[in-house]
């Protein structure tokens, strides 16, 4: 027994309650009590004026809008992000370090000079906005505009979760299926992929989340009109703005509540793939 005693002595790491001690206070900090402010402002209000907030036209609107492009952006960017990773792990070729910081700047770059820039550039009078107008697309001050601003910051995520995997997946393996008569279409997709979608996942489900919260790369693309160009943040800077504190968080709320049990969904998701690659 006392054998037992010290063996289970041995494995904890030291000085375990004190750094839980401090991830709980700190995380109570940051994101508990935070979050718990926002719901208590937002107790403020009877359910008719909370139902009345969270489901006007404008509110309803903004949703669609909101997890619509966020959840397309970040599809877009699971395709183009892997490509982009598989690149910079698979290939050497000039320019490979510069490409590879590019991938980090909407990482370092601020998002209010992102949204300036995107604008500019897809304005009717822009580089690409003029090319585009020529066919009759535009962009800026449109739905269209927003998907682009949220797919631009969206992809470092993508591509940063893919790359390590890539990086340590064995070469081996490729290269049994390649002996038994296995051509590279079906190498890809029966061998690499599924070791490849629990990152997958994951790096759509940190875009889709950073998208739902973008708020400075999008006010200037967008145009801002209701009903059609304003996202939820930007509604809920357009309530503080009038000091609306209760209203804003009551859509905080909504936000918040909904991004997380789709958030949750992609990582029940991702922990189903994870064991189903186990079973394989």
């Amino acid at each position: 027994m006392n054998s037992m005693l010290f063996s289970r002595q041995r494995t904890v790491l030291p000085g375990f309650k004190l750094t839980l001690g401090f991830t709980i206070f700190y995380l109570c900090l940051i994101v508990l009590i935070p979050l718990s402010a926002i719901f208590t402002k937002t107790s403020t209000l009877t359910w008719a004026q909370f139902h009345e907030v969270a489901t006007s036209p404008v509110a309803m609107a903004s949703y669609r809008l909101t997890f619509g492009a966020s959840f397309g952006a970040a599809l877009v960017n699971a395709v183009f992000g892997l490509i982009v990773a598989w690149v910079l792990v698979r290939y050497n070729f000039f320019g490979k370090r510069l490409l590879d910081a590019l991938v980090d700047l909407p990482f370092a770059l601020p998002t209010a000079v992102a949204g300036i820039t995107l604008a500019r550039l897809y304005a009717e009078n822009g580089w690409i906005g003029h090319l585009l107008s020529r066919a009759g697309i535009k962009v800026a001050n449109t739905q269209m505009g927003i998907f682009v601003a949220l797919t631009f910051i969206g992809l470092p995520f993508i591509v940063r979760t893919i790359q390590p995997v890539l990086e340590d997946l064995d070469a081996e393996v490729e290269e049994a299926a390649a002996s038994l008569g296995a051509n590279r279409w079906q190498i890809f997709w029966r061998v690499i992929f599924p070791m490849l979608t629990p990152a997958l996942l994951t790096g759509i489900a940190m875009a889709f989340a950073r998208a739902l919260g973008e708020y400075g790369s999008v006010i200037f693309i967008a145009g801002n009109i209701p009903l059609k160009t304003v996202i939820t943040p930007v509604l809920i800077m357009g309530e503080l703005d009038m000091f609306s504190y209760a209203k804003a968080t009551a859509l905080a709320v909504v936000l918040l509540v909904i991004s997380f049990v789709l958030l949750l969904v992609i990582n029940l998701l991702q922990w189903w793939s994870s064991r189903h690659h186990e079973h394989l």
